[in-house]
């Protein structure tokens, strides 16, 4: 694997200013679901390869290779679109549990070079340097390092682009300027005009809302954005991420550098899933929603937390009729990824903190029974059961009363059971027609844990 060399240059002369480290590496590895693909499949390499939750031609490509990029296909790509630019694309179904793998063993690769400070996502790393690794030179050799260990000990398809920069907010900009195979550093003394020519959307937490409120307010390029003041960066965001904004972009650490380290609870875990044809009813709808909190309560009881809050959203397709009602009566309707319009409801039940699946499924069933009626809303397509409120258990008091219908002891039997012959080997009834249905996706934003012989 050759890396590219990085984008270091002789420091300006800047009297007074921090001095010319990095601090931080981000790993960012490239087409990450396919390139693993590619790795298992030697015949796959050097051809255009997409990656499918599913083989449908509404649904969209969650991964491309970089072969399949070149030919315009990328993530989110209708899986129809794609067929169409490149009749002859290979199309695989992703295994989040192999995924999950290769990110454990490229974890494990890394931390020969230098300890992983945080996996942001199932396909990003950071490193954090200590005293002279933070030199340029060292820091350089250290993530050449990395890539090597990356290709010696995972696989030769396995690439990632790194960047290096004195806070984590610029390191992952950085990693995301030279694609694939990067390497890339910003010192100080090179900001902020080593930024100057990316675009706005390039910013972390800068999105197309906040795109579009930045050109209301006349600002269009980095240029414009980099020449505000602290004052003006502030009254740009009107908060304190105006002025935090304005110092990583400078190479400054403020404790947090844009990416906040958790307090170990997350804040929230659920499951959501696109109804197969066959679900499509409010019954098949109900089944699938049954199982995503049976899903969601195991993953509650394995990570020790609780619950006191549930969020539920149905999302049901219209018929062209429905449609044209809908906007000569003002309003919109809105556009799945995967071309269907649709009405949209959702609601959230509170309740006692609480991890069992009888009591959550009470709540569950109080709120789907509050779901609106009428020819609007007979074709749910779309199911997601988000619990919130999460609080470890540990932190929790205990009941002053036992419970006197053994909830807990339940749930704990059903989880062994499951963690032993799969996770949907007992379960309550209203699951039963949707056995089979919403599978665990892949996880973008996290690693899946395993829970026995499946993964959730």
């Amino acid at each position: 694997m050759e890396a590219h060399g990085p984008m270091i240059s002789e420091p300006d002369p800047q009297p007074g200013l921090q001095p010319d480290r990095f601090a931080f590496l981000h790993i960012d590895l490239n087409s990450f679901f396919a390139s693993v693909e590619q790795q298992l499949h030697p015949e796959y390499r050097g051809r255009p390869l997409a990656v499918v939750p599913t083989h449908a031609d509404t649904t969209c490509c969650i991964a491309a290779s970089y072969e399949a990029k070149a030919l315009g296909i990328k993530t989110g790509t209708q899986v129809g679109e794609a067929k169409r630019l490149c009749p002859q694309i290979i199309l695989v179904m992703g295994e989040h549990g192999v995924y999950a793998d290769y990110s454990r063993r490229i974890a494990q690769a890394v931390e020969r070079c230098c300890p992983v400070a945080h996996t942001p996502s199932i396909d990003e790393m950071v490193c954090e340097l200590m005293g002279r690794e933070r030199e340029p030179p060292r820091a350089r050799q250290i993530a050449l390092a990395i890539k090597q260990a990356i290709k010696d000990d995972v696989g030769e398809s396995l690439r990632c682009s790194i960047g290096m920069a004195p806070n984590r907010f610029l390191a992952k900009i950085a990693s995301d300027m030279q694609k694939p195979d990067g390497l890339i550093g910003l010192l100080p003394s090179q900001l902020p005009r080593a930024i100057a020519h990316i675009e706005l959307r390039d910013l972390i937490g800068v999105g197309a809302r906040t795109e579009a409120r930045l050109n209301a307010k006349g600002i269009f390029t980095m240029p414009q954005l980099l020449a505000l003041d602290r004052a003006g960066m502030h009254a740009l965001w009107n908060s304190v991420w105006g002025d935090r904004l304005y110092h990583w972009l400078r190479g400054a650490e403020t404790g947090d550098d844009g990416a906040p380290i958790d307090s170990g609870v997350q804040k929230s875990l659920g499951h959501s899933h696109v109804l197969g044809p066959e679900h499509r009813t409010p019954e098949g709808a109900w089944a699938v929603a049954h199982k995503l909190l049976h899903k969601a309560a195991m993953r509650l009881r394995m990570e020790r937390l609780t619950a006191s809050a549930m969020g539920v959203t149905i999302r049901y397709a219209l018929t062209r009729e429905q449609v044209s009602q809908a906007e000569n009566a003002g309003r919109r309707a809105k556009k799945h990824f995967s071309g269907l319009r649709h009405s949209g409801w959702a609601m959230e039940a509170r309740f006692a903190p609480c991890q069992d699946t009888l009591t959550l499924l009470e709540a569950l069933r109080g709120a789907w029974a509050l779901r609106p009626q009428g020819a609007e809303f007979a074709r749910p397509f779309h199911v997601a059961v988000t619990l919130h409120n999460l609080i470890a258990e540990s932190d929790l008091q205990a009941p002053l009363f036992a419970d006197p219908n053994n909830r807990a002891e339940l749930a704990a039997t059903m989880d062994r059971l499951n963690r032993k012959y799969g996770l949907a080997t007992l379960h309550l009834a209203g699951m039963l027609a949707a056995k089979e249905s919403a599978p665990t996706r892949i996880a973008f934003t996290q690693i899946p844990v395993k829970f026995g012989v499946d993964y959730v």
